[in-house]
């Protein structure tokens, strides 16, 4: 299943026009820092913040079967108790002077970037009209 979300995803991003996949690809960057903003603001917001722990749960798995000898009848299946990691989301305690200190360097960091943004931006309109 996830295979085929990653696939679909694959074709449709594939499928962008050269306008797109210009300007998307030089304003990574611009994206990355958006969802920073938009990730502290919620912390700030919410008065927390969020951090992804990975955690070992048990689940019961068939054991492999042992070699048979010859002329020996196979082993019944049998159940082995095996772990798989999880990430779940777990509230963190945050400075919420720090956490504002940070938006406010991300929010400068965003003009710088969208000023920089503008003349690829133009180039790739220019290069490849739509």
């Amino acid at each position: 299943m996830n295979r085929l979300i990653f696939v679909t995803i694959g074709l449709l991003a594939g499928c962008a026009t050269p306008q797109g996949q210009c300007i998307n690809r030089n304003t990574r960057d611009l994206r990355t820092v958006d969802r920073l903003i938009a990730e502290t603001q919620g912390n700030l917001d919410r008065g927390y913040a969020f951090e992804t722990v990975t955690v070992y749960e048990d689940y019961w798995a068939i054991c492999p079967r042992p070699p048979v000898a010859a002329g020996e009848a196979p082993s019944a299946p049998r159940l082995c108790l095996d772990e798989r990691p999880v990430s779940v989301q777990r509230a963190k305690a945050i400075d919420l002077n720090e956490e504002a200190r940070k938006l406010d360097s991300l929010t400068v960091k965003r003009r710088q970037l969208a000023k920089a943004a503008e003349p690829v931006i133009a180039r790739c309109k220019a290069e490849f009209p739509e």
